[in-house]
Order: structure tokens, then sequence, then C-alpha cells
């Protein structure tokens, strides 16, 4: 596998089902397909769980198993509304369609309940989740979100400016960001980078998986 691409639930459904037109038109024009590996965000269902587990206190491990079946959900109906995308629940089935032409998403729900390699809470999400399977998959990773990347301080505020390469142990000390709490962790673990990029311009998105220049963060763990 080359990329694990993660698609963050902020772009669904419209911005979702356009970047994955953009991937399907990018392997379709090369003559050797890059093997691609999509897996999705929660979205809105993650985010009403979280606000359900604020009043009623769910524990860790239904929060942790609900949520990923949200990412479940959002990959099965981005998979319904983009042809030459399959769902798979294993990595030899990801393998499969990958070989027969068309694309991956991928439905985590059975592996993590299997391997349950990560923590229960929600400092670990989708981003997590997505760097796990890449790190299985010995595949780069790129998170698509609705943000540019990583910035200094929030960018709804004034003065906040987009973090070209930042190191995961610095960005421990961030807090909240467009990535979730627990993913410098793991990039330290695995020694692993991701790229964090928006969603929202597929074109940025085509350009690193390309090896061209784009505007995004880069987050190193080695």
């Amino acid at each position: 596998m080359d990329w694990v691409i993660k698609l963050g639930g902020s772009l669904f459904p419209e911005r979702a089902i356009k970047l994955c037109e953009a991937i399907k038109d990018l392997n379709n024009s090369n003559q050797i397909p890059i093997k691609i590996l999509i897996i999705c965000g929660g979205g809105i269902f993650a985010n009403k769980i979280r606000d359900y587990d604020k009043n009623l206190q769910f524990s860790n491990t239904a929060n942790h198993k609900s949520a990923i079946l949200c990412m479940d959900i959002i990959g099965t109906l981005l998979a319904d509304k983009v042809k030459g995308f399959e769902t798979v629940k294993s990595i030899e089935k990801a393998e499969s369609v990958i070989d027969q032409g068309s694309i991956p998403i991928f439905i985590p729900s059975d592996i993590m309940e299997y391997q349950d390699p990560l923590e229960h809470s929600w400092r670990v999400s989708s981003d997590s989740i997505a760097l796990y399977l890449s790190d299985l998959l010995k595949a780069k990773l790129l998170i698509a979100t609705d943000v540019d990347g990583i910035y200094t301080h929030d960018p709804s505020q004034d003065g906040a400016k987009l973090i070209k390469i930042i190191g995961a142990k610095k960005l421990l000390n961030f807090g909240e960001t467009s990535v979730d709490e627990f993913l410098p962790e793991l990039l330290i673990r695995y020694k692993s980078n991701c790229y964090v990029v928006n969603g929202k311009y597929p074109d940025r998105v085509i350009s690193i998986i390309e090896g061209r220049s784009s505007k995004y963060t880069l987050i190193g763990g080695n």
C-alpha cells in the first residue's frame, strides 16, 4: 500500500465525494495506479455521541466502540455514492479490491474489535486509527480535514499562522488542534510522519500524493 488517506467526517458528504472523485481520476490517469486506501472519520454521528456522553457519562469502551461504528457508517455511505470505491473489512480484501482496479474504503470496526490496539478514550479518534492502519500497511498517511493544517494557535483568532513542518514531540504541547490528542504520541511510537491538509481543496491532496508542492502541515515522528 502506498497511501492511507483519512477523510475527515467534517468533509462528508459533498466534499468527501468530490475528493474521492479526484482521487479516482488521479488513478485512472496513471499507467500504474497508486495503491490508496481510504478511511473515514465519524463526522456528526461521532460528535453526537460526544454530546450524549457529556450528559450521560457512558463508559470509555462504549464511547470508543460506538465512535468507530460511526466511521463504518460514513465509509459505507461514501462508497455507495462514488463509483469505483468499495468497502472492505480486512487488509487482504483491500489488496484484492485494488488488484481489481477499485479503491477500498476501510470499515474499521472488525479489526479494531479484534486487535484492540489503542486506548479507549476521546483522546483517540479516527486520526489515530488511520495511523495505526498505515503502520500495519507500511503506507504513508495523509489526513484530509476542513482546515489547512496545524496552526500556531486557534486559526479563528488573529495572527494564527500555518505551520509547514512540526515535530510530534512539540505538537504534544499544543493541546487541541485539527488532529486528535493521541496522534503525536502514536507518531513518536511508530517513528512515522503524516500530512494534514485541507480536503476542501482536492488539488492539494493530489499534489501531496504526486510529490508536488502544496499547502499542508507535515508532522514528523522520527
